[in-house]
């Protein structure tokens, strides 16, 4: 089943979105026990790029003394390959012992120094951007938040999602967002499936993109940097998204200064906006807008087929 959400605050003002996005993703838990996945955009830091990525996944954790030895090796080796490349890590957070945020100054391309970090065993990088930090793990949105002290975020706007595995198994590595590799700051959150997922993937595979997972969500995610990179507006990508894509689909896709969302021609899966003069809030049930916006307000379904898009 699963449930998506997203807020922007207008103008580029900056909310408390860690403890927003939380509330609303904690208020359809109903709608995806499983993992819950967070994409918070901050003020950028001059010069730097924030990578998440994860050493291990949750449930090897504790599996014996062998695998936390694994980890540090992991560790040490990102470190020695930013570096290698001519980065300097200047930060370092360690939210959970499988998880590690790094703050790295780096001026060259990021697919070359994502390709090289992928290439360590074991290793599995879910985002790297000047404004975005994702977030994913096993639980329910308090429990994720908790344990990765999100209610600390602050920023402009931030998409998550609940997931109900149904198709892939219960692991960090299958829930959502999903950034669009190796584009800077791009990533998406779906409910839905495609029907032509593997043959797109094999277009864009032949066209030179690499996937780092199975999901179709993550080529919505690369299929829209892609048109960015190329040029094209994101309202414009997301249109040729309704023609392009197969299947039942509604999702948010989030940029460096902006958000969007496109639902499919048969409109199966459900979406409710509310817009006001200072945020856009949007969620796959009202329910989690009330969590959020505790005043009587009126909301709208979006309508088959359609594309909006808010910047900042």
């Amino acid at each position: 089943m699963c449930g998506i959400a997203g807020i922007i605050h207008r103008g580029g003002e900056t909310g408390r979105i860690g403890e927003e996005i939380t509330e609303m993703l904690q208020a359809m838990k109903h709608r995806g026990p499983d993992s819950t996945g967070f994409a918070f955009y901050g003020e950028p830091r001059d010069g730097e790029v924030v990578l998440r990525l994860i050493l291990a996944e949750q449930e090897s954790v504790g599996r014996g003394f062998d695998i936390f030895e694994r980890m540090k090796t992991r560790d040490a080796t990102v470190k020695e390959r930013v570096e290698k490349l001519g980065g300097v890590v200047v930060g370092a957070e360690e939210p959970r012992e499988y998880a590690r945020q790094y703050r790295i100054t780096y001026g060259g391309e990021l697919r070359r120094l994502a390709d090289y970090i992928e290439d360590i065993e074991g290793v599995k990088i879910l985002s790297m951007g000047s404004r975005l930090e994702l977030i994913k793990d096993l639980g329910d949105a308090r429990e994720v938040s908790g344990q990765y002290q999100l209610d600390r975020f602050e920023g402009t706007h931030a998409i998550g999602h609940v997931r109900m595995a149904t198709e892939s198994d219960v692991d960090i590595r299958s829930a959502h967002p999903y950034w669009a590799y190796p584009f800077n700051d791009v990533c998406v959150v779906h409910n839905g499936q495609l029907t032509n997922y593997w043959s797109m993937r094999r277009d864009m595979e032949r066209g030179g993109h690499r996937f780092v997972s199975d999901c179709d969500s993550e080529l919505i995610a690369v299929y829209v940097a892609d048109k960015l990179n190329r040029g094209e507006s994101l309202e414009a990508a997301l249109r040729d998204s309704i023609d392009d894509l197969d299947g039942v689909f509604t999702y948010l896709v989030a940029t460096s200064d902006g958000l969007g969302m496109a639902k499919d021609t048969m409109a199966a899966k459900p979406m409710v906006l509310y817009e006001s003069e200072k945020c856009i809030v949007i969620a796959s049930e009202e329910v989690a807008i009330r969590s959020v916006v505790p005043y009587e307000v009126d909301t709208v379904d979006p309508y088959a087929g359609e594309v909006r898009v808010w910047q900042n």
